[in-house]
């Protein structure tokens, strides 16, 4: 079969559909990306060895101007590209993860006729994906307090991140890293871009955690600007190629509360103290309820992620054995591990169903 998978802009959207496209792949369908020419993905798909297609990148207007009265006009138009690209390549299905990308996707595909899958990240789901739902796109959800109605798939993964679950000794992954094999390890990533009050805090931070016997494995972002720090039991770098090394090497992580990274920690058991990105409509926070609640992370505002807060609650977790175990156990409770496979089925699912209608 032939699937065009839409979306892009940022991790939480490509990461996902390039874990379905690999499956997909291996199974010997056809995949095809569609995107745009500045998101993430122009650099991740060709990467990965997919074909991507792209589209024009379309804000949705929030303010009444001139550029907003020419919108509807520039979508029908990516629209019309799109649905020629699902001609010409002769696409079966559509499987959309939000993004720029997506809403040409699902109405293009609507046009055609196509089997629509809309794959929802967050808790709080985007127009994008609101649309594709309401296209009648069967729905999967990565969380199960999603404000989208649809089948729990949870969050496809990296297979990397998967076979290092079962497989990755903690002690082999830290002296990969360059950390002890054997002291505890704090994780510490704000994501691609990194995080500045997470950052400056666990900089302040460091020696009290060194006086604990804690290292500290801390990914900074690519824009980050931070003076140099040289310590004992500090490995730090801009961004980290080895994301499965990296979580099996640590006991606790601290971390905003992107779809991908709850998914990942919770997926592989990792306990975790989620600073949610303050900015935006609150769905981080929501992202990391479900972990929280079943008792394996902790959620703290940005503005109180202080080194007080490290003193009094992060390092008290990673000194205390019984309570790290407790933690991973409930981490691991929620996590979907399978979360492609799963998609995959319901993607499967849905082009049968519309083949025998």
């Amino acid at each position: 079969m032939r699937f065009l998978l839409a979306g892009g802009g940022t991790g939480g959207h490509v990461n996902p559909l390039l874990a379905l496209a690999q499956l997909l792949r291996a199974e010997n369908h056809e995949v095809l990306a569609l995107g745009t020419k500045d998101g993430l993905e122009a650099r991740l798909v060709p990467e990965r060895g997919f074909q991507l297609l792209t589209v024009a990148r379309l804000p949705l207007p929030r303010k009444p101007t001139i550029s907003a009265l020419a919108f509807p006009f520039r979508l029908v138009a990516e629209v019309f590209r799109t649905l020629g690209y699902i001609r010409k390549h002769k696409i079966d299905a559509v499987v959309g993860f939000g993004g720029y990308a997506s809403p040409p996707a699902y109405l293009a595909a609507f046009l055609a006729r196509k089997p629509i899958v809309v794959h929802e990240a967050n808790a709080i789901a985007g127009f994008a994906n609101k649309l594709g739902a309401r296209l009648g796109g069967k729905v999967a959800i990565a969380f199960p307090n999603s404000n989208l109605q649809g089948t729990l798939t949870g969050m496809p993964i990296r297979q990397e991140i998967v076979d290092s679950i079962a497989e990755y000794d903690k002690g082999q992954a830290r002296v990969e890293l360059g950390l002890d094999p054997v002291l505890p390890t704090l994780l510490v990533t704000g994501g691609s871009l990194g995080a500045r009050r997470i950052n400056e805090t666990i900089i302040e931070s460091l020696d009290q955690l060194r006086a604990a016997g804690i290292q500290t494995l801390h990914i900074v972002g690519d824009r980050a600007n931070l003076n140099e720090v040289s310590e004992p039991g500090y490995v730090r770098m801009n961004y980290c190629t080895r994301m499965d090394a990296a979580i099996a090497a640590a006991n606790l992580a601290v971390s905003r509360a992107g779809a991908s990274t709850v998914s990942e920690f919770a997926a592989a058991g990792l306990p975790a103290v989620f600073v949610p990105y303050p900015v935006g409509n609150g769905e981080q926070r929501l992202n990391a309820v479900n972990v929280s609640e079943a008792g394996g992370a902790l959620i703290v505002v940005d503005a109180d992620f202080t080194p007080d807060y490290v003193a009094e609650k992060v390092i008290p977790i990673l000194s205390h054995a019984s309570t790290m175990k407790s933690m991973a156990k409930a981490s691991k409770s929620v996590g979907i591990p399978d979360a492609t496979q799963l998609l995959r089925d319901l993607v499967m699912q849905t082009v049968d169903t519309r083949a025998r209608d």
